[in-house]
């Protein structure tokens, strides 16, 4: 929740009036000084540093801030690494590496705060795909297998919690306009600019995607406005791959 996307949820969700445990692998103050704008909402928030697809770790994260926060009845899943390589030249490290950020991380922490929620009857899991989710591109097998994995995970969660008024839903960012931390995950746009006009026409709408506009998407699924949606996804994209 340090930048970007993250960031703008945290946000998003304090405006409304949600206590927040917020997490990030390494970039702390970056992390902090989205609390403390969080805290100026008057929001309680609670930061914990650790890797999410260190399973040891994520429970030890999700059990702290239980006993800081009470409770937990969101969870919003947005992690991810997006490197581009031809299938050929994945090594076993580096597949299991993106499945352990990509996907394992989100099984962690389902599974660590399902049974609070079971226990209230209530809840409302949102996790972070993409166009991975949705369709194959070269040189994208490890996050696309990795997200499919997600799709597929979320959806028997939505089936399983059911019962228990637990709700899991996807949400799939297009082209966002963000900081780019790794470049070299979007070689498209080494040669196709992404604000370039080329790039606009191939979205229906002619723009990017804002953080505020993926923030919105999570927030409906956290609220009471999609209380009867459930092993569902929002794509928001601009119209990109409509089905």
């Amino acid at each position: 929740a340090s930048r970007n996307i993250g960031r703008e949820v945290a946000l998003t969700f304090a405006r409304e009036g949600a206590d927040l445990l917020l997490n990030t692998r390494s970039s702390q103050q970056e992390l902090e000084e989205v609390a403390a704008q969080c805290r100026e909402l008057g929001v309680k928030t609670h930061t914990v540093i650790g890797d999410v697809s260190d399973s040891a770790r994520v429970s030890a994260m999700v059990a702290e801030g239980i006993q800081v926060l009470g409770k937990i009845d969101i969870l919003v899943s947005n992690v991810a690494v997006r490197p581009h390589k031809p299938i050929l030249e994945v090594s076993d490290e580096e597949w299991h590496q993106v499945m352990g950020i990509n996907l394992d991380s989100a099984f962690y922490l389902c599974r660590a705060v399902l049974p609070g929620m079971m226990e209230r009857r209530n809840g409302s899991i949102v996790a972070l795909g993409g166009q991975a989710a949705i369709t194959g591109r070269p040189e994208t097998a490890l996050v696309t297998a990795a997200k499919t994995g997600l799709v597929g995970l979320i959806r028997a969660i939505a089936a399983e919690m059911a019962p228990y008024n637990v709700r899991a839903n996807m949400v799939n960012p297009g082209a966002t306009d963000t900081t780019r931390e790794h470049p070299e995950w979007y070689p498209d746009f080494s040669e196709i600019p992404r604000d370039s006009d080329e790039h606009l026409k191939s979205i229906p709408m002619h723009r990017q995607g804002t953080v505020q506009d993926i923030a919105s998407a999570c927030l409906f699924f956290a609220s009471d406005e999609s209380s009867y949606i459930t092993g569902d996804r929002l794509n928001v994209m601009g119209g990109r791959y409509i089905i």
